[in-house]
């Protein structure tokens, strides 16, 4: 069986990725923290604990486990909770350690990019796309250290992809639900189209999620790639162009929006690696799933 390190194992989606990794993989659960010896670790997972925005650990570390394949879904994940420069530093300075690290040990990487690196989500004033639906070729302008950070990232990706020959897939992943968990109907039903505009009402449920890290893995792409991670509808329960222009007043000229389908495409991620979503708000808002549960 094959052994793979996830950073950011233990953070709210970082747990739903590591409970599905488990279930082909060793999977190797890694924090800030871990939670002790004591602990009686589920099947196929172990932990440990290391700071990312240091090298020597990282390199120590990789070196000691030496994985076949890396997911980095570490570290801060919202410019609105830290100094904007922190979120930068760390974001930026964990993503080259990990994925340098990772290249140098010839392991395959998946790692956690963002929407946000269009700069749609945290604009001062939200743009209309330039295309819809959007496609991971979309141009990149953030106004924000987190969307900034994954610019960075990006470049760090295909940095090593070139340096080292290696797979590198970036994962742009829409505002993640939970199941039963799923704060992006608020908006749907106060009927304030500003609170969602700047993904223009896309989400995507954490289980197509791990999904598609999980197909990337087992599918590794040629080189540096990016694919979206989002549901198939928005949540709105209305046609998309329809909010789009009632929004921003207006359409991009190239659209090509049908119903409620996603402003964020998926047909790269179906084409590269077999991906689609399979989960929708309409089953999933109210569904009752257990949380992943690492250890006991």
């Amino acid at each position: 069986m094959e052994t793979v390190i996830v950073t950011g194992a233990l953070g709210r989606s970082g747990r739903w990725i590591t409970d599905r990794l488990a279930e082909e993989y060793d999977v190797i659960a890694v924090d800030l923290t871990q939670p002790g010896f004591e602990v009686d670790a589920r099947e196929n997972v172990d932990f440990r604990a290391a700071d990312l925005t240091e090298m020597g650990e990282v390199a120590d570390l990789f070196a000691d486990l030496d994985p076949d394949a890396v997911v980095h879904w570490a570290a801060i994940p919202s410019p609105t909770r830290h100094a904007g420069s922190r979120v930068f530093e760390t974001n930026v300075q964990s993503t080259y350690n990990v994925l340098v690290a990772a290249a140098r040990a010839d392991a395959r990487i998946v790692w956690a990019s963002s929407e946000s690196a269009y700069g749609f989500a945290f604009a001062e004033e939200t743009p209309l796309p330039d295309f819809l639906p959007i496609t991971e070729e979309h141009p990149f302008r953030p106004e924000d250290p987190y969307g900034t950070a994954k610019v960075a990232g990006e470049e760090v990706s295909k940095m090593v992809a070139r340096k080292y020959d290696i797979s590198t897939c970036a994962i742009r992943p829409s505002w993640i639900q939970y199941p039963g968990d799923y704060p992006c109907r608020n908006i749907a039903e106060s009927d304030d189209l500003a609170g969602g505009a700047g993904n223009c009402w896309s989400y995507v449920d954490v289980r197509d999620v791990a999904d598609l890290v999980v197909a990337a893995l087992a599918h590794p792409v040629t080189g540096h790639e990016a694919l979206h991670a989002a549901a198939a509808d928005n949540y709105l329960d209305r046609p998309t162009a329809e909010a789009v222009e009632e929004f921003f007043g207006d359409l991009p000229e190239q659209c090509a929006l049908d119903g409620d389908k996603s402003a964020l495409s998926t047909a790269k991620a179906q084409a590269l690696v077999g991906w689609q979503p399979s989960h929708s708000w309409r089953e999933a808002a109210d569904e009752n799933v257990a949380e992943p549960v690492l250890w006991e």
